[in-house]
C-alpha cells in the first residue's frame, strides 16, 4: 500500500509504469502533470488512482500530496520544442520545487528518470537542461537512484517511434535521411517501467544506472521492422539529408510544436554509442528483443491503440 506520487507521470513513460504498477497490485497512486488532454487518457485508462492538474514549476495544490508519501518516481520532462524557457521551467525549476517537496516532508524514497543524452555529444535544448536537471539531483542530498534511459518506445508513443508509425501511414512515402545508417540502442518502455518497479521494491537508494537498449539497431531498419508490425505498405526512401533537414526547418515555420526538429535530426546523426549495462541481472528485468516488443506495442488489445497528444 506505499503512496506513490508520479510528477509528470501522464506521458509515455508515467502511462506505461501506472498500468504495470497497476497489474503488481499497487493502488495508492497520485500522477501530477498539466498535459490536460494526455491527463484525460490516463483518467479514462485508469480512473481509480489519483490524477490531477499541476503546473509543477509553480508552487500550488500539487505540493500537498506529498505529506505522507513513501515514494517519488520524478518522471516530468520537457523533451521536444523550441522554446527554451519551456525546457528550463519543465526540467529545471519544476525539478527544485520537487526536491523540496520531498525534503520537507521526509519522502523516503526517490527514483530518479535522467536521460542518456547526459552522455551525449548533442548540444540542444534537451540535453542542456537534463544535463542541469541530472546535476540539481546529485547535489541535492537526497539519496536516490539515477536512471539513464536512452530513446524510448513502446504504449502511448506519441513521440517517437508512435508517431512514425503514424505519419508512416498518411504520407506517400516514408523519407529517410541520407544512408539512415545511424545507429540507435531504442529502449522498451515496458522494460524500464518494470526497472523502476525493481527499484521501488528492493528500496534501491543510490547509483546511476545507464538503461540503454540491448538490441543496437539502425534507424532505417527500425522503420522497416514498424512497418511490418503495423502491416503499412508505403514505400521507404532515401533522400538528400540536406533536402530532409530544409524539410524539417519549413515544418517548423508553420508549427510551434513540430514533431522533429532540426536539433533532433542532427542529435540522430550524432553516432553516440551508450553503455549497455546488465540491467537484467542489476534490476532482475529480463529485456524484450526489438521486434517483439514493436509488435507489442502497436497490437496489444487494451493499450496498442491508445494514443496521447504531441
Amino acid at each position: 500500500m506505499k503512496k506513490i506520487i508520479l510528477p509528470g507521470g501522464a506521458g509515455l513513460v508515467g502511462q506505461n509504469l501506472v498500468a504495470r504498477l497497476k497489474a503488481k497490485g499497487y493502488s495508492n497512486i497520485v500522477v501530477l502533470d498539466k498535459h490536460r488532454k494526455n491527463i484525460e487518457v490516463l483518467k479514462q485508462v485508469q480512473p481509480d488512482i489519483t490524477v490531477e492538474y499541476a503546473d509543477l514549476a509553480e508552487p500550488g495544490e500539487w505540493q500537498r500530496h506529498f505529506v505522507g508519501a513513501d515514494v517519488v518516481v520524478m518522471l516530468q520532462a520537457q523533451i521536444g520544442g523550441l522554446d527554451y524557457q519551456e525546457f528550463v521551467r519543465n526540467n529545471i525549476d519544476a525539478t527544485a520545487l520537487i526536491l523540496d517537496a520531498i525534503k520537507l516532508n521526509q519522502v523516503p524514497s526517490l527514483v530518479h528518470i535522467s536521460s542518456s543524452v547526459v552522455e551525449s555529444v548533442a548540444d540542444d535544448f534537451y540535453t542542456q537542461t537534463k544535463k542541469a536537471q541530472e546535476k540539481m539531483v546529485i547535489e541535492s542530498g537526497v539519496s536516490c537512484p539515477i536512471l539513464r534511459p536512452t530513446l524510448m518506445f513502446g504504449w502511448f508513443d506519441r513521440k517517437h517511434l508512435g508517431w512514425l508509425s503514424r505519419f508512416m501511414k498518411k504520407v506517400p512515402v516514408f523519407p529517410i535521411p541520407g544512408h539512415g545508417r545511424y545507429m540507435r540502442q531504442p529502449l522498451y518502455v515496458g522494460d524500464f517501467s518494470n526497472v523502476i518497479i525493481s527499484c521501488v521494491e528492493h528500496d534501491i537508494r543510490d547509483g546511476i544506472y545507464n538503461i540503454s537498449g540491448h538490441e543496437k539497431i539502425d534507424y532505417i531498419d527500425m522503420i522497416r521492422v514498424i512497418k511490418k508490425a503495423t502491416r503499412a505498405s508505403t514505400p521507404i526512401v532515401r533522400i538528400p539529408y540536406t533536402l530532409f533537414y530544409g524539410l524539417i526547418w519549413t515544418w517548423a515555420l508553420f508549427d510551434k510544436n513540430p514533431p522533429f526538429t532540426t536539433q533532433q535530426l542532427a542529435a540522430l546523426s550524432a553516432r553516440d554509442e551508450f553503455e549497455v549495462i546488465d540491467w537484467p541481472g542489476i534490476f532482475g528485468v529480463p529485456y524484450t528483443s526489438f521486434a517483439e516488443a514493436v509488435d507489442e506495442t502497436f497490437n496489444d488489445p487494451t493499450y496498442g491503440k491508445v494514443v496521447l497528444e504531441f
